[in-house]
């Protein structure tokens, strides 16, 4: 049985005008389709990213997983007792008037439980010594490991992690990025990790879900995913990393813009990207099945 479980799951934000406004001008209510029937699994233990441009509706995602935002439609089903948040911004999820031993006691006190705040801090490769400074006395790295401490303390079977590194150097990335796996592996959690860079996610995902337009286009194992990846988005995304090994590959990066969410295009909505659509795409919105939703992949088009 899966960890945690998503059933098509829609949310809609309400982005009208004030009501007068409309009343006077006749306009009518303006709804956006942030996530549009997403549904996935995690299984306990295991590494699930969501990558995709940024507002693709990853982040929507991870916020009614954590209960931030109820879902419009659709389910969703955790089941684990307790779940936990770290966030994109270190500094800003941090309450700079608190000492680091406040910070991590917190979830300690409302789940009433009495452990030591030094043993989370060198969980994370922090001095007990640690406890009685202020965030602003930590470098970014180090702010995110306390972000981490204070999400280990609440108990988590599953750590949702909202673009955990995009805010930290390139070398300050891959030492957060060895402790989450270091973690993983001693006390069994379960991630769901959000980026919108695929060099990150290649270093730490089991299974990687491509989003585009609030929608999952491509959901596969990553080691497939990166070897062999089936949608024209996701090769799109792969083309676009610096090619470090000078393999002299073609490279092209993703070409246009995502659409406007309030007026999406019709059919599938990367079809005014895709370099492979044709009428079908344009009038059709494709199904997902066989971990693609793609109507050229699925005529065997590419």
């Amino acid at each position: 049985m899966p960890l945690l479980k998503l059933e098509s799951v829609s949310r809609d934000f309400d982005v009208s005008r004030p009501w007068l406004n409309r009343v006077l001008e006749r306009e009518p209510r303006r709804i956006l389709r942030a996530v549009d029937g997403v549904s996935f699994e995690v299984s306990k233990g295991e590494t699930l990213a969501l990558v995709g441009e940024s507002g693709c509706g990853k982040s929507t995602v991870a916020r009614m997983i954590a209960g931030l935002y109820a879902p419009t439609e659709g389910r969703i089903e955790f089941g684990g007792r307790r779940l936990q948040m770290i966030f994109q911004d270190p500094y800003a999820s941090l309450n700079p008037r608190w000492r680091v031993s406040k910070i991590i006691g917190e979830p300690m006190i409302l789940l009433e439980q009495k452990k030591p705040v030094a043993e989370f801090l060198r969980q994370v490769g922090l001095s007990p010594d640690d406890a009685e400074r202020y965030p602003h006395e930590f470098s970014g790295g180090q702010r995110q490991r306390i972000s981490i401490a204070r999400a280990l303390a609440g108990e988590p079977e599953l750590l949702i992690c909202d673009e955990p590194t995009s805010a930290l150097d390139v070398s300050v990335q891959a030492q957060i990025l060895n402790l989450m796996a270091d973690l993983q592996e001693r006390l069994g959690l379960t991630y769901l990790f959000i980026s919108h860079n695929l060099a990150v996610v290649s270093l730490i995902a089991d299974r990687v879900g491509v989003m585009y337009f609030g929608r999952i286009v491509e959901l596969a194992p990553a080691a497939a995913l990166f070897t062999r990846p089936r949608h024209p988005y996701t090769r799109m995304l792969l083309d676009a990393l610096p090619d470090l090994g000078m393999t002299g590959k073609p490279r092209t990066p993703v070409a246009g813009e995502v659409p406007n969410p309030l007026a999406p295009p019709s059919g599938c909505a990367f079809h005014p990207r895709c370099p492979y659509a044709n009428e079908r795409c344009r009038v059709e919105i494709p199904r997902f099945s066989g971990g693609v939703a793609c109507h050229a992949v699925e005529e065997g088009r590419i």
